[in-house]
């Protein structure tokens, strides 16, 4: 499916909300079926196919944000890797109580570790959007990454902040393609000292250097890190 018909497509197919960021995540791991695939992608088919979703999936083109890094001050742009780098890119928010953000996040530290442990940092970029500017302040972000062992200093990790919790809604559900509704806030939670929580979509997307989806992990947040590193590489050294 081109991403330009996701917004026209009714509903979202095999797509279900979560509460609070943790419970049953959306469909099973994009997994190599052996079969011959997309000419711009370097791994073969899924293993499950989600091209009837109204997010992006194996081989669609990537759709890009502009977006700031309080903590780099620069803006960034998913298509300024095109061409460059292999990404990994998810969705989180630092405020999450049930653990599912941060496993997000952990699974993109460890890629990142094995980029620079095996010397192709410079091929690969680490994004992780925040749905939850308000909250997500410069600080904060710096915070949730220090706690988390993100290496800034590599150069190729970037939170991406809107600068409205109505632009981070937009970009969600018409960029994207996930239900908006994921981003309602929760004031009816048994979480003391937190605000408020979300549902979360707790996906990862693999996207090539030509702008292309390679594998989407609707589980992101219990993909095994080993087959996610090994997913990555491969795109990488393709």
């Amino acid at each position: 499916m081109d991403r330009r018909t996701y917004l026209g497509t009714a509903g979202i197919t095999g797509l279900t909300s979560i509460a609070g960021c943790l419970g049953e995540a959306l469909g099973g791991n994009e997994n190599d079926n052996g079969d011959a695939g997309h000419p711009d992608a370097v791994l073969g088919p899924p293993e499950t196919d989600l091209s009837a979703a109204t997010h992006p999936s194996y081989g669609d083109e990537y759709p890009s944000v502009t977006l700031p890094d309080p903590l780099s001050d620069e803006t960034i742009s998913v298509e300024q890797f095109e061409g460059d780098r292999t990404v990994l890119m998810t969705f989180i928010y630092t405020n999450c109580p049930d653990g599912m953000c941060p496993a997000l996040t952990l699974r993109l530290q460890r890629a990142q570790q094995a980029a620079v442990e095996n010397g192709y940092e410079d091929e690969a970029a680490f994004l992780a959007m925040t749905f939850d500017p308000e909250r997500d302040t410069a600080e904060q972000l710096r915070t949730f990454a220090d706690r988390r062992s993100v290496d800034y200093e590599a150069d190729n990790w970037h939170f991406m902040r809107p600068e409205r919790y109505e632009k981070a809604q937009s970009i969600i559900s018409e960029t994207y393609g996930l239900p908006e509704e994921s981003l309602k806030k929760n004031y009816e939670h048994d979480y003391e000292n937190v605000e408020y929580t979300f549902p979360h979509l707790p996906y990862i997307f693999l996207v090539n250097e030509a702008g292309i989806v390679e594998r989407v992990y609707p589980k992101g947040h219990s993909i095994e890190v080993s087959s996610l590193i090994d997913d990555f590489e491969t795109v990488v050294n393709g």
